[in-house]
């Protein structure tokens, strides 16, 4: 009978108390929090009892996934330990690291999104997109496993702070689900189902998927979620091993969630946030259903209007072969896949609050006016005093990114043996990886003028001066960036190659195992780019009659243009070598020591390719060590085990480099970062009752920087400690439980003035299994309404009082029946 669990509970995954291996175990489960002769496959050469190994590593199995059933990947991610996620954007594009690793811009950097053991991206901060964004949770999913630091930096390239993999079932359990899932205080309907199961003795399959339709978790005023996946897999099983087929079709929209507006009072170090009247920061965004189109010249400068319904797009069509097979003593894994990805992210992407009065002083003068643009009130003035029962208006730019193509093939080979050695074993791992990604993508901004009203009924507003000169047009300010125009219109097709010989040895004897592991990457990129942010006297601005109503409006004289006739080379190679070394001593059964040290690094991609680091002409580097930032850390702790305990605690450093792009200003980001920290991870259970519990203690500094004043300040958004708890109690036919997230308070910007407070979030879950393979359950996400605050634009209070956050979902409820055959 198969084992009933929930796809939609809780939106946080409880803490499972992660294993330290060399090559790996898993975490305890809240569910067990013990289990003997687990290992995992992520980031290592071959499996090994957690007590026998040097690395840091957590799994989550699907049972603990599907029952607390995160909203999106980004807030699945916030339950690791080690492991700090900004999942405030919506269904895709988190921020997210591990262990005091930077975050100065967005994406994961210097962490890799796999799934079944290829990366999904070969860099994790793309701009406007994120490997999240083609990832999705849903009954395909059998289990996730995290490497943290260690031999993630020599078992996968751009991963030296950690690799997360996705791994999918493959039919080896016959059976499966449907999953009907609804949203009770949010729109949201949603089925899922998957089934597995054998077509010969030696040939099983397994396919699965889901669809979803809705406004989603926070109110935009129409459908903004909308689409699904499908994904196949089939397994031959040879006398020596397999060969395995995977398919996968995504297509799937969904909300950017970007800053809201919110009333800051108080002092920098003790603010207190609270909502605008009008304007929920947790339930509502800054979309409407009076602002659908967007207006802008294409890549060739022709004018063309884009869909916000569309929000961010991700699409992705993949197919992948696996094989493992032993050979003469060797066992030889080859993994490839090729993956066609494009979609796109259109929606508002930050604001500028001010108060209404204030922006007629400020752009239209004295007499000028602000009338609706559109919504109920279209061609009404508004009373600046009372808008919205807030007098608040914003000046919003919108980012209009088309990822035209993010293709990538990667392929991944490697052998490995084991050899009796004296009294001993030594495993030898020898391979090479190789991939190619293609960005080939369109960034362009508009800055439109609109009323703070949640709701998804926010209008645009037009401001004209007293003598009647109309200085918006239908709500859009400039066709363009208002703050920075010209510089942030990009064109980007360049292509990046990736290739790595790596090896690793590791030594068994008794108490003590001893291992080491070395990769050497190199690679390059060729293509073009295009843009004014290029410099050399390139023009990024022009006037231009987009609605060709035969005038040119103000609103038109500020038009982003791409100059097609001066393209900037890309043309530049890089390698770097990266090596990891850990001992590993078991004191006892139960018990047992580590440390490890390990240099790894990211190369940089389409972050720089704007920057002054390149020549635009010749395409080389003009400071070639700003291709690639290396990361050195190390690790030690203790492990213990028995019964139905296990205990964690992992001392760690860390020292990492840092080249990007400010994405709000275009500006050049060059800094080192130092952190320090404590991880606490564990699990125990009694009768029927468990909790999962854990702890990162972070000490971070920039340490370097080319601004004198960041230098010694604490990086913006790290707390000093996250914190996680899950106590539940599972019955034979009933399941009730809590998950509990936190942080301490941060700072807003790396000045160090403005701080953002510490919070807890709280979700609940209850399962009830009522017979005939029928699973019911009821889960809420944020159950007590908490503000947590991931980002605040100000570095210091607003003068006005009202500042641009953005925040975790409020609560949401949502109800599943789940039914087994």
């Amino acid at each position: 009978m198969l084992r009933l669990t929930l796809l939609v509970a809780a939106s946080h995954l409880a803490l499972c108390a992660p294993a330290m291996a060399e090559d790996v175990a898993p975490a305890a489960q809240a569910a067990s929090p013990v289990k003997d002769n687990d290992s995992v496959s992520t980031g290592v050469a071959k499996g090994r009892d957690r007590l026998d190994s040097a690395t840091s590593t957590s799994i989550l199995r699907e049972a603990d996934i599907q029952k607390l059933a995160p909203r999106s990947i980004g807030e699945l991610l916030r339950a690791v330990p080690g492991l700090r996620s900004e999942a405030a954007a919506g269904e895709a594009i988190a921020n997210f690291t591990i262990r005091g690793l930077p975050i100065s811009t967005s994406g994961g950097k210097f962490v890799q999104l796999q799934e079944d053991g290829l990366p999904i991206l070969e860099f994790g901060d793309i701009l406007g997109t994120s490997a999240d964004a083609y990832l999705r949770a849903d009954l395909n999913l059998a289990q996730l496993e995290v490497i943290r630091g260690g031999s993630a930096s020599t078992f996968a390239s751009n991963s030296p702070g950690g690799i997360i993999n996705f791994i999918s079932k493959t039919g080896d359990v016959e059976g499966g689900a449907i999953a009907l899932t609804t949203g009770i205080d949010y729109e949201q309907y949603r089925a899922d189902f998957d089934y597995g199961a054998k077509l010969t003795d030696t040939v099983r399959f397994h396919v699965g998927g889901f669809y979803r339709q809705g406004e989603g978790p926070r109110r935009t005023g129409y459908d903004a979620q909308k689409g699904g996946q499908i994904k196949l897999n089939v397994t031959k099983e040879l006398s020596n091993g397999y060969i395995r087929l995977y398919l996968k079709h995504l297509d799937d929209r969904s909300p950017y969630y970007d800053v809201v507006p919110m009333r800051v009072t108080g002092t920098n170090d003790k603010p207190t946030y609270s909502a605008l009247p009008g304007f929920d920061p947790l339930k509502d965004t800054l979309a409407s259903r009076y602002f659908l189109s967007n207006l802008k010249l294409d890549r060739n400068n022709n004018p063309e209007a884009t869909d916000l319904r569309d929000g961010h797009r991700s699409k992705m069509d993949s197919f992948g072969l696996e094989t493992r097979l032993d050979l003469a003593g060797w066992t030889v894994t080859e993994r490839f896949r090729y993956a066609r990805i494009s979609g796109g992210l259109v929606a508002p992407f930050g604001s500028f609050n001010m108060p209404a009065f204030i922006s007629i002083l400020q752009f239209a003068g004295s007499g000028g006016s602000l009338s609706y643009a559109n919504g109920p009130n279209a061609g009404a003035r508004v009373n600046v005093n009372t808008i919205n029962g807030n007098g608040i208006v914003m000046f919003v730019p919108v980012i209009d990114k088309n990822n035209r193509a993010l293709d990538n093939i990667t392929n991944d080979i490697r052998a490995s043996r084991v050899w009796p050695l004296g009294s001993g074993d030594l495993t030898t791992t020898a391979g090479f990886y190789a991939a190619r990604q293609t960005i080939d993508a369109d960034t362009t901004y508009s800055t439109v003028l609109m009323e703070a009203l949640g709701g998804g009924q926010a209008a645009l507003l037009n401001l004209t001066r007293a003598n009647g000169t109309q200085l918006s047009t239908n709500g859009f300010r400039a066709y363009d960036l208002f703050s920075n125009p010209g510089v942030l219109r990009q064109t980007v097709d360049v292509d990046y190659r990736v290739n790595a010989p790596f090896a690793s040895l590791n030594y068994h004897l008794g108490k003590v195992s001893v291992g080491a592991s070395v990769r050497y990457d190199f690679g390059g990129a060729r293509g073009q780019v295009f843009g004014a942010g290029l410099r050399g006297g390139r023009v990024g601005t022009t006037t231009f009659d987009l609605d060709r109503d035969g005038n040119i409006s103000p609103a038109e004289q500020r038009v982003a243009i791409t100059p097609l006739n001066a393209p900037g080379t890309v043309n530049y190679d890089y390698g770097y070598l990266s090596y990891s070394g850990g001992i590993n001593f078991r004191v006892a059964e139960s018990l047992a020591l580590f440390a490890r040290y390990s240099r790894g690094a990211r190369a940089n991609a389409d972050r720089i390719l704007f920057s002054p680091l390149l020549n635009s002409t010749t395409g080389k580097a003009i400071i070639p060590g700003a291709l690639v930032d290396v990361v050195r850390q190390a690790e030690g702790g203790v492990k213990f085990r028995r019964d139905n305990i296990t205990l964690n605690l992992t001392g760690f450093w860390a020292r990492a480099e840092d080249t990007n792009l400010d994405t709000n200003t275009g500006g050049l980001i060059q800094r080192e970062y130092s952190a320090k920290g404590l991880e606490f991870e564990g699990a125990v259970r009694h009768g029927p009752f468990s909790l999962s519990a854990g702890a990162t203690y972070t000490k971070a500094e920039i340490s370097q920087d080319k601004n004198p004043a960041f230098v010694g300040q604490q990086p913006r958004h790290q707390p000093d400690l996250i914190f996680q708890a899950t106590p539940q109690v599972t019955l034979e036919r009933f399941n009730i439980g809590a998950v509990f997230i936190g942080a301490t308070d941060s700072y807003s910007q790396n000045l160090n003035r403005l701080k953002m407070p510490g919070f807890v979030t709280t979700n609940a879950f209850v399962q009830i299994d009522v017979g005939q393979n029928v699973l019911l359950s009821l889960n809420a996400n944020n159950l007590l309404n908490t503000v947590a605050l991931m980002d605040v634009a100000s570095t210091v209070l607003p003068a006005d009082g009202a500042a641009s956050v953005r925040t975790l979902n409020g609560r949401t409820v949502s109800a599943t029946v789940r039914v087994g055959f």
